[in-house]
């Protein structure tokens, strides 16, 4: 019966959340009525890589621990790669912490969040945009550098044997 609680608490948490997704759309796109509602090609890629970089930060990145603590634990990975984010507890802590630590979950939030800021203030949305998406690109082509070399290293040895 516990479990069945637990379950219905999670299920309202993530009916909660998407009402206030779709309740946030409606009252931008009231407040933006009449407005020409295109993104050009240049904010796509911007926002894409500020999402990006957002959502990674959020879900992973240890200066975002103390915000997940309350509903996420960082454990050791199964394979001994690292360290993976949980989302831990019952019920809305769970939901919460299974939205936290998914880096494309949350994202959409932060998406929808800058998006909503580049017609609120675009100003400083523009500016944080600008600071995820660089961040976001080197991210990006750290984890390919990064990848080569491990490439290049097993190469070498496998030539070596």
């Amino acid at each position: 019966m516990a479990a069945e609680r637990q379950e219905g608490q999670e299920r309202l948490t993530y009916v909660t959340l998407i009402g206030i997704f779709l309740s946030l759309l409606g009252i931008v796109s009231w407040w933006e009525r009449g407005k020409t509602q295109e993104l050009p090609g240049r904010d796509l890629v911007l926002l894409g890589l500020a999402t990006y970089r957002a959502g990674r930060l959020a879900a992973y990145d240890r200066v975002a621990e103390p915000i997940r603590a309350p509903v996420t634990e960082t454990v050791p990975d199964e394979f001994h790669a690292g360290e993976n984010v949980v989302a831990e507890g019952a019920g809305a802590q769970k939901a919460i912490g299974e939205l936290i630590s998914c880096p494309t979950c949350v994202g959409t939030w932060a998406a929808a969040g800058l998006i909503y800021g580049l017609r609120i203030a675009p100003g400083p949305t523009r500016l944080l945009a600008g600071i995820l998406g660089v961040s976001g690109l080197a991210e990006i082509l750290n984890a390919g550098v990064e990848a080569l070399t491990w490439a290049g290293q097993a190469a070498r040895k496998r030539s070596a044997a």
